[in-house]
């Protein structure tokens, strides 16, 4: 056997060096594209008889479904394919009478087109007029620049006097730029339910270049960002359409949907029932489940029921409110309290997130008593200050005392935070300069600012076990691990403390859970290695021949084979060949167990090079493992994974 190393001969050593290696660090459907129309069509067009009978005019167009309308839902583009009928002495509620222009008054043979305002309620002056207006007749003079035709204000929407065109030329440049119109529209939608946020970004921004007062645009506009989860864009889109039509039920039912999603209930409420005086009672259902659970929430918390808060904050966030950073926080802060550290640290870091993504919110929501920024960065302040990160949390707590001056909870806080840090600082000065006795005081001074601290606990701890206190820097340990499971530096100390009272079983545990959790640390597979032993010695185990450390041992013959099978303790036997694909992929793994696992003896048999061995063994498949504890065979494995073969060597060793 080649494995290399002292044999053991003191339980305690390793133990002391790990230690002081580790005491420097002591320290719904709400969001489709709208149906309104970009831009109404001009669809009124008379006909005259010509001299040789035919007419000639300016045909309405149809409008597609998912369609911008240019203007307030209430009003409707004419969809016939030639003029609009309509009974005598009626007009349907929202349309537009056809009003000709003074250039087209009198009707001849050579000039058949009559031109006419778009359907809706565009402006001759490009601005779209107020719900109900009466709609504006032209002045008699033609508005007629250079060629006939003038861009008027807003995108490719023209107006032409008639009075210096033939042959319907003005007309005609107007159903041309009312199609690229449609085209950018269309290909937006198309963008947008295919689930091409982005390209259907760019579309509707440029229909809001060529109408930057048009609410459908800018409602359209809060869809694609939402899509693309910019929230914080899209409150302001919605914002502005309703801003700019404060009847636009659409932008309403999008805008309550989009602060149902960030947690905002009463202003959801607003806009729902402004979308209509009987909103959608989907919408309405979530927002009355949300408003619930928040409130439930709130309670949990002021009461300390951390579970209660955990659960209903998740039944919120499904019921959904899945982008409020504010219940996000809750999450974080009720984890943090149950002693989920890192669970508390990714959902405040997610809380965080969606900040940054709805700021414009976040500044003026509250929630659980506070604005709602402040309350991310209350909550961050904790979960940084549990991590042992004094000074970010130093930092998180003065923002949130800078977003909520007033909130008496937030000034709290900051004190005991700065506390806190202070304690730490000067406890971590007295260590590195030897002073133990007075290093432990500062760290207890901490700790009666924040019972819940594990990184006090655990340097206290290091203090405890310089001073030769092990009992009671178990007991420190054990507080730290018991707020931050697995806490690397709280196992190492409790385990080098066990050992000094040689708690060898307990010192094993311990030294396992930090194998695993650092497999390439050769001073934890030391001192594991002594731990083992010194637990075999105490009962009255064979450890003469057990060395540390060394590689995977190769075996060539039967005799060899059997003496090494029959040491004391476990061996692992590979049976392999050098050429084969699979064992080539698991015999790396195999020499980091080796490292890993330094009591167990790893030995290879390359059935190629020995197959007498291999006979002997009756090994027909490659790779195979067999393990054997004090001579007798205890397991086999052919072609086994890396997970069952590292779970059959930890069974067998400890």
């Amino acid at each position: 056997m080649s494995h290399t190393g002292a044999s053991m001969t003191n339980g305690h050593v390793g133990a002391d060096a790990l230690s002081d290696r580790f005491d420097g660090a002591v320290a719904f459907d709400a969001n489709k594209p709208d149906a309104k129309e970009i831009f109404a069509l001009a669809s009124a067009a008379t006909t005259s008889s010509s001299s040789t009978g035919s007419s000639a005019g300016l045909a309405g167009r149809r409008t597609h479904s998912g369609e911008f309308l240019f203007g307030s839902s209430r009003e409707a583009a004419h969809n016939s394919a030639g003029a609009v009928a309509s009974k005598p002495g009626h007009r349907r509620t929202g349309s537009v009478p056809i009003i000709p222009t003074a250039a087209s008054t009198t009707s001849t043979a050579t000039s058949p087109v009559t031109h006419a305002l778009p359907a809706g309620n565009i402006c001759p002056s490009g601005k779209i007029a107020k719900p109900g207006a009466a709609p504006l007749r032209p002045a008699a003079r033609s508005d007629v620049l250079g060629s006939g035709t003038v861009n008027y204000g807003h995108g490719s929407i023209m107006r032409g006097g008639g009075g210096g065109s033939s042959n319907g030329t003005a007309s005609a440049k107007v159903a041309v730029s009312m199609d690229n119109a449609e085209e950018v529209k269309r290909v937006g939608n198309e963008h947008y339910k295919k689930g091409r946020f982005e390209e259907a970004l760019r579309l509707y921004e440029r229909a809001i270049a060529m109408c930057p007062d048009n609410a459908a645009c800018r409602s359209n506009r809060a869809a694609a960002l939402i899509g693309l989860g910019r929230l914080g864009e899209a409150v302001r889109e919605c914002e502005e359409a309703v801003r700019l039509d404060p009847a636009y039920g659409r932008a309403h039912h999008r805008f309550a949907a989009l602060l149902i999603r960030l947690g905002q209930v009463d202003n959801a409420r607003r806009h729902l029932f402004l979308a209509s005086p009987q909103p959608d009672p989907v919408e309405l259902q979530k927002l009355q489940a949300v408003e619930k659970h928040l409130s439930r929430c709130a309670e949990a918390r002021k009461s300390g029921d951390w579970k209660s808060a955990l659960g209903e904050s998740d039944a919120a966030i499904a019921a959904g409110a899945d982008s409020s950073p504010s219940l996000i926080a809750l999450r974080a802060e009720a984890l943090l309290r149950l002693h989920y550290l890192s669970e508390a640290e990714l959902a405040v870091s997610n809380a965080s997130k969606l900040v940054d993504c709805s700021s414009s919110c976040c500044s003026v929501a509250r929630a659980f008593g506070f604005l709602s920024l402040s309350y991310i960065f209350f909550v961050r302040a904790q979960v940084e200050m549990a991590l042992g990160r004094f000074e970010n949390a130093v930092g998180a707590a003065e923002k949130s005392k800078q977003a909520d001056p007033g909130n008496v909870e937030v000034t709290t806080m900051l004190n005991k935070v700065k506390a806190v840090a202070r304690a730490r600082s000067l406890g971590n000065e007295l260590f590195n300069c030897g002073k133990f006795a007075e290093a432990c005081l500062a760290y207890g001074e901490g700790l009666k600012h924040d019972p819940l601290n594990s990184v006090l606990y655990c340097n206290r701890a290091a203090c405890r076990y310089k001073l030769r206190q092990w009992e009671k820097s178990i007991d420190d340990c054990n507080e730290a691990l018991r707020i931050q499971p697995n806490y690397i530096k709280a196992l190492l100390r409790r385990a080098a403390s066990n050992g000094k009272i040689e708690r060898w079983a307990e010192c094993v545990r311990d030294y396992e859970v930090l194998s695993k959790e650092l497999p390439g640390d050769i001073e934890v597979a030391e001192a594991l290695f002594h731990a083992q032993v010194a637990l075999k010695t105490s009962r009255g185990e064979e450890v003469s021949n057990l060395k540390f450390g060394g590689e995977v041992e190769e075996i060539t013959g039967i005799e060899q084979f059997q003496t090494a099978i029959t040491l004391p303790g476990v061996s692992v036997v590979h049976f392999m060949a050098s050429l084969n694909e699979h064992c080539s992929k698991i015999s790396p793994f195999v020499d980091a167990l080796c490292t890993r696992y330094p009591s167990v003896n790893f030995l290879k048999v390359d059935i190629s090079e020995s197959p007498a061995v291999a006979k002997a063994e009756n090994v027909r498949t490659i790779p195979t493992f067999k393990i054997y504890k004090n001579g007798a065979r205890v397991k086999e494995m052919i072609c086994p994974s890396q997970q069952v073969l590292e779970y059959s060597v930890r069974h067998y060793v400890f």
